[in-house]
C-alpha cells in the first residue's frame, strides 16, 4: 500500500484530491477600544447598559519618556482623570515628597478613596503599580545620595558617616518602642506560645529578619519553618492548621505575594502576624496582630537598614517572651543544641 502513494517534490506541488474538504478559512475576531496599526483609525467602542458608547479614556505616554518628572505629567493629564483619581492626584501635588514615606493605603486615606483607586490613578499615568510611581517619583524629588542614606551625605569622614547610621538605627529602635501597642505585643505571644508549628515567610531584607525568627524560635521547642519563595510560601501556609501561625515580614507591607500567603493561610484556619513598618498597609490590615515599628526610611530604598534593624528587635521581643511561657521547653532545647554543638568549635 504504501508504494501507491505519491510523494511531492519542489518541482511537483501538492495538489488536493477531489471530493476533499477546502480549508476552513481562519479570521480573528475584531478587537474593541483599539487602533488600527493600518488604517489609524479607532475600532467601535463597547456601548454601556443603557446602549451609549463608553467614553474614550486618554493614555498618556510613560512618565519616563517626561524628563521633567512625575508632577508634570499628572498636572498635564489632570482633566483625564475620574474624578475620584483627582483626589489621589490632588495629594501627590499638595505633598510630593511625603508620596515616598506613605504605602498605599495610608495614601487612599489621605485622598478620601480606596486603594484600587490609587492603583487605577498610577496605570492611568502609564505606570505598572504604586511602588513604580514612588520609585520614579523619588528619583525627581530626592537627591542622589538619599536613595542610599536618609541622613548622609556625600562629604562625610568615616567617622561621621557611622555616627549618623548608628544613631539612625538608634533612634528607630526608641521610637518603635513608643509605636509597639503593648496589648498587641502581649496578644502575638500568646498565639505563638500556644502554636503547633510557626512559619516566618518575607523577601530579600525582610527574609533575612524572617530565618533570624526561625534561628531563634525552632530553640525553644517549637517547630518552625522559613520561606522565601512564593510558592514555597503559598503551599506551606495552605497546610496550617488552626494551631499553626504565619508570621510574615513587610518593611513596605504592600508585598502581593506576602498577602496572597496570608490569605491562604487564614482560609486553612491558621493565626496571622505581621511585622510591618507601616500600619495602613495590605499586609497589617489582613494580619490578625499586626506590630509596627516606626522609622524614617522611605519605601522606595531597595534595601532598607534601619527598619530592618527595628524588625530584628522585635523579633527578639517575641522570641523572649515566648521562651517566658515555654521556659522549661526553652531550657531542654538549649541543653540539647549545646550539646550538639560540643564538637563543633575550637
Amino acid at each position: 500500500m504504501l508504494s501507491n502513494i505519491t510523494v511531492a517534490s519542489a518541482s511537483q506541488p501538492f495538489s488536493r484530491p477531489a471530493g476533499a474538504c477546502a480549508p476552513i478559512p481562519r479570521t480573528k475576531p475584531p478587537r474593541a477600544n483599539i487602533c488600527n496599526k493600518t488604517t489609524g483609525r479607532e475600532r467601535p467602542r463597547p456601548r454601556t447598559g443603557n446602549g451609549m458608547r463608553q467614553p474614550h479614556r486618554h493614555q498618556p505616554p510613560h512618565p519616563r519618556g517626561d524628563s521633567r518628572g512625575v508632577l508634570r505629567a499628572v498636572r498635564l493629564h489632570l482633566d483625564d482623570l475620574r474624578d475620584s483619581e483627582k483626589k489621589v492626584a490632588r495629594v501627590v501635588l499638595e505633598s510630593p515628597d511625603q508620596v515616598s514615606y506613605r504605602s498605599i493605603s495610608e495614601l487612599a486615606d489621605k485622598a478620601g478613596t480606596s486603594e484600587p483607586t490609587v492603583l487605577r490613578f498610577c496605570r492611568a499615568l502609564g505606570f505598572r503599580g504604586y511602588h513604580d510611581l514612588k520609585i520614579q517619583l523619588a528619583q525627581d524629588l530626592v537627591p542622589e545620595v538619599k536613595n542610599i542614606h536618609e541622613d548622609v551625605t556625600a562629604g562625610d569622614d568615616p567617622v561621621t558617616l557611622a555616627r549618623k547610621v548608628l544613631n539612625a538605627n538608634a533612634i528607630a529602635i526608641a521610637d518603635t518602642l513608643d509605636t509597639l501597642d503593648p496589648a498587641h505585643v502581649d496578644k502575638a505571644i500568646r498565639i505563638l506560645a500556644g502554636a503547633e508549628r510557626i512559619e516566618f515567610i518575607g523577601f530579600g531584607g525582610s527574609a533575612a529578619v524572617a530565618m533570624d525568627a526561625y534561628h531563634k524560635f525552632f530553640r525553644i521547642g517549637i517547630p518552625c519553618g522559613w520561606q522565601d519563595d512564593p510558592p514555597m510560601q503559598a503551599m506551606s501556609a495552605a497546610l496550617m492548621t488552626r494551631r499553626c501561625v504565619v508570621v510574615a515580614v513587610s518593611h513596605s507591607g504592600s508585598s502581593k505575594d506576602v498577602v496572597e500567603t496570608l490569605q491562604i493561610a487564614k482560609e486553612a484556619g491558621a493565626a496571622t502576624i505581621a511585622i510591618v513598618s507601616h500600619r495602613k498597609s495590605p499586609v497589617a490590615s489582613l494580619a490578625d496582630v499586626a506590630l509596627c515599628v516606626h522609622s524614617r526610611e522611605t519605601g522606595f530604598k531597595p534595601e532598607p537598614m534601619s527598619s530592618r534593624i527595628a524588625h530584628l528587635s522585635v523579633v527578639d521581643v517575641l522570641a523572649v517572651g515566648v521562651a517566658l511561657k515555654r521556659r522549661r521547653d526553652f531550657v531542654v532545647g538549649v541543653r540539647k543544641t549545646r550539646k550538639a554543638l560540643v564538637g563543633k568549635r575550637y
